[in-house]
């Protein structure tokens, strides 16, 4: 911006303490962000543990099925 006289917008001095505040700001969003980005890792784990799980879970049925139940398990 010019510093002239002549300029059309009047230059005003930032208030005292805005650039701690933004640094205030900017530290608070990227701890936040970094908090998301582990419990989405978290849920993530999470997931992959309970697909994991209930895919022993089905196998341990069918294997009760076919050999306590009497039968072939419906799904095949």
């Amino acid at each position: 911006m010019p510093d002239d006289s002549f300029s059309p917008t009047p230059m005003h001095p930032a208030p005292l303490g805005t650039g701690c505040l933004q640094f205030a700001l900017d530290w608070q969003m990227d701890a936040v962000r970094r908090m998301f980005l582990v419990q989405r890792q978290q849920w993530e784990m999470l997931t992959s543990w309970q697909r994991a799980t209930g895919a022993v879970q089905r196998e341990f049925t069918d294997l009760w099925i076919r050999r306590l139940g009497g039968g072939m398990p419906l799904d095949g």
